[in-house]
């Protein structure tokens, strides 16, 4: 069986087979499989123990498989180039702490990137481990990075990719210039341990809930300086020099605790779950000792968009309402009024603000309508009437 017939079989409306016989399924064909690609014979990688259903095995199905199938990727990675091509730190362990997020928010981490979009992007992909373990399980993936700061310039991703005989499309995009990804829309983003490497975080945060409703964050932060001064309780970030942090000159920004919560409910997003590893009592910006890693998953929160008074008083004359919205994403909104189901008629547009409608009649009813810049997507509506005494 492939692994999207195998996925298939874990959807319980189609088979009796469990999602955890599946990905049990799904771990035996992978070694097989990668062992047939690099022409060794029988794989000679370590299979998952067999171990009892426990509940946290139920809780977390992922984290084995993907902890085995990051030792088949090295198999595989290391039968192409050197050790030292390679980005050098664990991707797939992530797995586990993603599948954490989602318990504590209590949802499930493959349901969520099986929305209407049929789509997820992996952005910072590195060497695309995460990327093809998604494809893996069925999903369908993008994977982004700059090629330009990247490792290896994404040839790794791609090596990957063509030993794996992957489908995953690899995009190369500078996510420090004014990139636009508007013509896509996402279910979910996975987006880990990038963020610290941008000099506008603000502007990407804001730029993916344009484009998804799930995001998986984690960057690094700090709770002290380095010579102790206090951070955690503060809502700012620290400006890195350009060699202070493992000697990368792409390391900007390192938030506090506050300061990363801030700017997540600045650009648009609601947090949903958030835990940290790492020094958790007195991490700091640079030292690689005094390392703090915070994990998010994060939801786009909906637009607002109200009509005060509704119903508007009876009196004498035309009544008034005012309109109030805010896109929330920074993203410039339009709105539109039909009057008793009529044509639509542009009212007002803008990131966030007010505008008065001085000509409510009783007997009528006005539908306003938020849509996106390009009237190409319904963001919210509210229906207003005249009360007739």
């Amino acid at each position: 069986m492939t692994p999207k017939q195998l996925l298939a079989a874990g959807d319980s409306s189609t088979s009796g087979t469990t999602l955890s016989e599946a990905l049990r399924q799904l771990s035996n064909w992978f070694p097989r499989a990668v062992g047939n690609r690099i022409e060794r014979g029988p794989a000679a990688f370590q299979e998952p123990k067999r171990e009892q259903k426990t509940s946290e095995h139920t809780k977390y199905p992922l984290r084995q498989l993907a902890t085995t199938t990051e030792r088949n990727f090295w198999e595989l990675k290391l039968a192409e180039q050197p050790k030292s091509f390679w980005y050098p730190y664990s991707t797939l362990h992530n797995v586990a702490v993603l599948e954490e997020l989602c318990s504590k928010a209590h949802v499930d981490l493959l349901e969520l990137c099986r929305g209407t979009h049929g789509k997820v992007a992996d952005i910072g992909a590195a060497d695309g481990d995460l990327a093809f373990f998604l494809e893996k399980l069925g999903l369908s993936v993008v994977a982004i990075d700059n090629e330009y700061t990247n490792f290896n310039r994404l040839e790794g991703a791609r090596t990957l990719k063509k030993a794996l005989n992957s489908s995953v499309p690899i995009q190369s995009v500078d996510l420090d210039s004014q990139f636009t990804l508007a013509a896509q829309k996402y279910d979910v983003i996975f987006f880990l341990g990038t963020l610290y490497h941008l000099k506008n975080p603000f502007f990407l945060l804001e730029s993916l809930a344009r484009i998804t409703k799930y995001c998986f964050l984690s960057t690094r932060i700090a709770r002290q300086t380095a010579d102790g001064s206090p951070l955690a309780s503060h809502p700012v970030a620290y400006l890195l020099e350009p060699r202070e942090c493992n000697n990368d000159d792409t390391n900007f920004w390192i938030f506090s605790d506050q300061g990363l919560k801030r700017l997540i409910d600045r650009t648009g997003w609601d947090l949903r779950s958030y835990l940290t590893i790492g020094d958790t009592t007195g991490s700091t910006p640079a030292d690689p000792e005094r390392d703090e890693r915070a994990f998010c998953l994060l939801k786009k929160r909906p637009p607002s968009f109200t009509a005060n008074p509704n119903p508007v008083p009876a009196g004498e004359g035309p009544g008034k309402t005012t309109v109030s919205w805010d896109t929330v994403d920074g993203s410039i909104g339009r709105i539109y009024v039909s009057v008793n189901r009529g044509q639509e008629l542009l009212f007002a547009d803008g990131r966030r603000s007010s505008a008065s409608a001085h000509w409510i009649e009783t007997g009528s009813k006005y539908e306003f309508r938020l849509y996106n810049w390009d009237h190409t997507e319904l963001l919210a509506n509210v229906t207003v009437t005249r009360k007739t005494q």
